[in-house]
């Protein structure tokens, strides 16, 4: 079962060293285990707040934020286009562990969904020492493979969206869509910006909408949110995350095998398949793989099973 609805008890800013301002908030209690939620992405937010329906408010000191240049953090990456380049997953990683020190936390859980769970790895590896326990829902480690398959292969379940898709991205001949997405998202021209957004938000709706069959072609994001959200999208993705070679989620695995981790997935989830939790859980002694069958990318009963999850982590 979920956790009641539970407000913040603090929200604020931390400023990190390059000048960024991530917007924070925390909730549950103060003198409970520290716990980080990363949301989805890259370019989400934290929304209105449900993911905290997955942490005891009594037992967690739950610590929230909107990543680098999305949501409530400043700047905006619409506003600081010149700088896109410096957003990469080394600095993300960073300003986790800058947020952890400015609150004056040890060591803490951390969960995410999607994109957060490919950042709480990518944080995992990086600073084993800091992590108690991960929580991972829709999980996805952001490889080429993966990225070529959301953006390509899934085409194959539904061709005529992505046929419109493709055409739309203007990719050159030594592009592939994403690519071509990336660089025109990050152009100086405003209305070719818009257009690329609208079309690659239309087909976020697709992949993601085998519940949702009547959802397709109507997008998710209104026009604001829909470019920073697709112009964070296509630079990470475009990069494979900037987690190439033996800098890949596999490769450093080894650096938190023994690290506690629950793994929750969607037997259904055509955006990212269960491959990727698949071969995670098969290397990795310390996690669990919790499969939910008739659910796709997130779902209740996910939640509900990375809840179950997470009350065992407080207990330890």
């Amino acid at each position: 079962m979920t956790h009641p609805p539970h407000a913040p008890y603090r929200t604020g800013s931390v400023e990190t060293t390059d000048g960024a301002s991530l917007f924070v908030e925390e909730s549950g209690s103060p003198d409970g285990v520290p716990a980080l939620w990363l949301h989805g992405g890259p370019g989400g937010s934290l929304g209105r707040g449900g993911y905290r329906r997955s942490f005891d408010p009594r037992a967690y000191r739950l610590v929230g934020l909107d990543q680098r240049g999305c949501g409530r953090s400043t700047p905006n990456v619409l506003d600081d286009l010149a700088r896109l380049d410096q957003h990469t997953m080394q600095r993300l990683v960073a300003d986790l562990d800058e947020v952890r020190m400015r609150l004056g936390i040890d060591s803490w859980v951390v969960g995410g969904v999607s994109w957060g769970t490919t950042l709480a790895l990518a944080y995992a590896e990086e600073h084993p020492d800091r992590v108690r326990a991960l929580a991972l829902m829709a999980v996805t480690t952001t490889s080429r493979d993966e990225v070529d398959w959301i953006t390509g292969g899934v085409g194959r379940l539904f061709p005529e969206e992505w046929a419109v898709f493709d055409h739309e991205s203007r990719r050159r001949d030594d592009e592939r869509p994403v690519d071509a997405y990336a660089r025109r998202l990050a152009s100086d021209d405003a209305a070719d910006r818009a257009a690329a957004a609208a079309s690659w938000d239309r087909w976020e709706g697709v992949h993601v909408s085998l519940d949702d069959p009547d959802s397709r072609g109507r997008g998710l994001l209104g026009p604001e949110r829909r470019q920073a959200f697709a112009t964070l999208v296509t630079h990470y993705w475009s990069n494979d995350g900037f987690l190439a070679g033996d800098r890949s989620i596999m490769a450093r695995l080894p650096r938190i095998a023994h690290v506690s981790a629950a793994l929750v997935h969607g037997r259904r989830d055509v955006s990212g398949p269960m491959a990727t939790p698949w071969r995670l859980h098969r290397a990795w002694p310390a996690s669990t793989l919790t499969v939910v069958e008739d659910e796709g990318h997130g779902g209740p009963r996910q939640v509900e099973a990375l809840s179950a999850a997470l009350d065992g982590f407080a207990r330890r």
